[in-house]
């Protein structure tokens, strides 16, 4: 997630090895321990990565306030970072909001540090279509596969919907 270019410190160094911790603590299903690593990170050398990782692990046991709280952390502490916006978007859909998620992923996808626009766009995507805005929903799985040429997923959901259209 690092590159060697962007530790600088050793604080840095430190906090990053705690990260990458925390993150193959997250991928085992160690979500307490992920917990403890991230936030030692984030003590030692907060970074927007480390609060939208944490996030995401809130995420993991369903506690999306908190999750979001982490994101919000992370757009304060680096606001290019596009991740954390997307994210929020998804916790507001996994809470039943279909309507203030839109305006997250739009940043999402204009923020200007973020390799995984191919994202947001299938996830608006996907409000749009739940909304009855079918062009819409066409427009942004048709931008999430112009972002990313091999995303099944968005090819399936437009073809799909083209069906339905037709």
């Amino acid at each position: 997630m690092f590159s060697e270019t962007e530790i600088k410190t050793p604080e840095m160094r430190e906090a990053v090895a705690l990260f990458n911790d925390a993150y193959e603590a997250q991928m085992a299903q160690d979500l307490e321990n992920a917990i403890a690593l991230y936030k030692r990170s984030i003590d030692i050398f907060p970074t927007a990565e480390a609060f939208t990782f944490l996030g995401w692990t809130y995420s993991f046991r369903g506690e999306y306030d908190l999750a979001i709280a982490e994101c919000l952390a992370a757009i304060a502490v680096d606001e290019t970072f596009g991740n954390p916006y997307n994210d929020i978007g998804s916790y507001l859909i996994a809470k039943g909001n279909f309507y203030d998620c839109v305006r997250w992923f739009k940043l999402a996808i204009k923020a200007p540090r973020y390799k995984a626009r191919a994202f947001p766009h299938f996830n608006l995507a996907s409000v749009y279509e739940k909304r009855g805005k079918l062009l819409e929903a066409v427009t942004h799985y048709t931008l999430a596969l112009d972002e990313q040429r091999d995303y099944m997923q968005a090819y399936k959901a437009l073809r799909n919907l083209q069906a339905k259209l037709n």
